[in-house]
């Protein structure tokens, strides 16, 4: 079946057909620097404040009361109407696009609003599209995991008696979570040169091992109370939507501090998402079993369904700083023992309240081959191996004006792909200490 079709012209290898219409907030000349919520469709974006104030939601009488959601400068408002509205929404502006659109007065023939509110992508600015308050992120995919965990304690004790019990995870910093496109300082801190040395000195210096996570985002758009758990069922009720995530790791820093408490600087300089925020609904078709947990769990991590991760084709691009680009792992979002449920159910049975706009990160996603790794740590095994890159070029880790690109789209069919865009990050010079 041919995709549907839309009056406004979208490359057929657009991320953002007409199957998609993620959120995001974003700046133009027309907003004057005033952050507005938008849809991205094609090479345009919707300004959704504009939309509104001319009556572009005439058609959808139900979201009559609630406009004022994209007058925000976030997208937390809109978030916390719950799934059903934005079902609502989505449905309405895929109908508003359709060359079949049953509203033709409100923008196929709108030529005033068309110039007040849907505008060319190139001449906007994206944005956080949440305000964060809280960021946790979890160590969900199991082949890094046990990759990782037998370059330093062996394959047979690869992965903590704990792991595939319960969704392992650790609190992070939301004041750090910067949109794609913001440069990353590579950061300071205490390393370990010579761990064998006894006793064991550090040193503070830049970050010689400054490494890449590919994993997946997921922003919650509802609350609850402080004691009141979210139970497995409900917990995808929860979920408002699905970003590109690289959560970068200065591993030689983590190698010192990470013992008895887990990660800290190593983590806390800078987490890179996506800037649209891509509904369940439009990645329901593209659902995937998790990878098989051969132990049985306890039942309040149990779901009715084992579909509920995604086959999202994943790439990683590295580009030097004379622009030579090498794609360094292609792997898919299918690649994870537990699901975002999952992860909601266990983050908050102890009674954590979770709120509008908590964000969770997937953790590194990798595959087991050596071409699918979600991490160079993974690629250069422990810093023991080069990673040949385009123009004869080798890393082992990342150096300053490196820019690392993540993409992410799901479906093969032109003209009906389910994509995020692009995660950007280039890496600049450390902070220069002086005594």
């Amino acid at each position: 079946m041919a995709p549907p079709g839309s009056w406004l012209s979208i490359p057929a290898n657009s991320h953002f057909s007409l199957a998609n219409i993620p959120f995001g907030i974003i700046t133009s000349k027309h907003s004057q620097a005033e952050k507005r919520p938008a849809v991205a469709i094609g090479d345009h974006v919707l300004d959704l404040k504009a939309f509104a104030t001319e009556n572009g939601f005439s058609g959808l009488p139900s979201l009559k009361e609630s406009l004022e959601v994209f007058s925000q400068p976030t997208l937390n408002a809109f978030a916390a109407l719950g799934q059903p509205i934005h079902r609502e929404v989505r449905k309405y502006l895929q109908d508003v696009f359709s060359e079949a659109t049953s509203h033709p007065q409100i923008l196929k023939d709108n030529t005033a609003l068309q110039k007040a509110a849907l505008l060319p992508k190139h001449e906007t600015k994206t944005h956080l599209p949440m305000q964060i308050g809280d960021y946790t992120d979890f160590f969900a995919g199991i082949n890094h995991a046990f990759n990782v965990g037998t370059m330093f304690r062996g394959p047979a004790n690869a992965l903590q008696a704990n792991y595939t019990h319960l969704p392992v995870g650790y609190h992070g910093r939301a004041s750090t979570v910067v949109v794609s496109g913001t440069r990353i300082r590579r950061p300071n801190g205490q390393t370990l040169l010579d761990p064998t040395a006894d006793p064991k000195v550090p040193s503070f210096e830049p970050c010689r091992r400054l490494d890449i996570e590919l994993e997946l985002g997921c922003f919650l758009c509802s609350s609850n109370p402080l004691g009141e758990p979210v139970p497995i069922k409900k917990a995808h009720e929860s979920i408002f939507g699905f970003v590109l995530m690289n959560d970068w790791s200065a591993r030689d820093i983590q190698t010192w501090e990470y013992v008895p408490l887990g990660p800290f600087n190593a983590k806390n300089f800078g987490t890179s998402i996506s800037a649209w925020v891509v509904l369940p609904d439009a990645l329901d078709g593209f659902r995937a079993p998790k990878l098989k947990n051969e132990t049985s769990i306890l039942p309040y991590l149990k779901e009715d369904r084992e579909d509920s991760v995604y086959d999202i084709k994943l790439e990683v691009d590295l580009t030097t700083p004379d622009g030579a680009t090498t794609t360094i792992s292609r792997t898919s979002g299918a690649n994870l023992l537990w699901s975002f449920p999952q992860m909601i159910a266990h983050h908050s049975v102890g009674g954590c309240a979770m709120q509008t706009g908590d964000l969770l990160g997937s953790g590194t996603i990798s595959g087991k081959g050596e071409t699918d790794l979600g991490s160079m740590l993974e690629m250069n095994q422990a810093g023991k191996r080069e990673i040949m890159l385009a123009g004869m070029d080798v890393r082992k880790f990342l150096k300053d004006g490196d820019t690392v690109t993540i993409r992410g789209v799901c479906g093969g069919e032109e003209g009906a792909l389910v994509g995020f865009g692009e995660c950007v990050g280039t890496i600049e010079s450390a902070v220069v200490f002086t005594s």
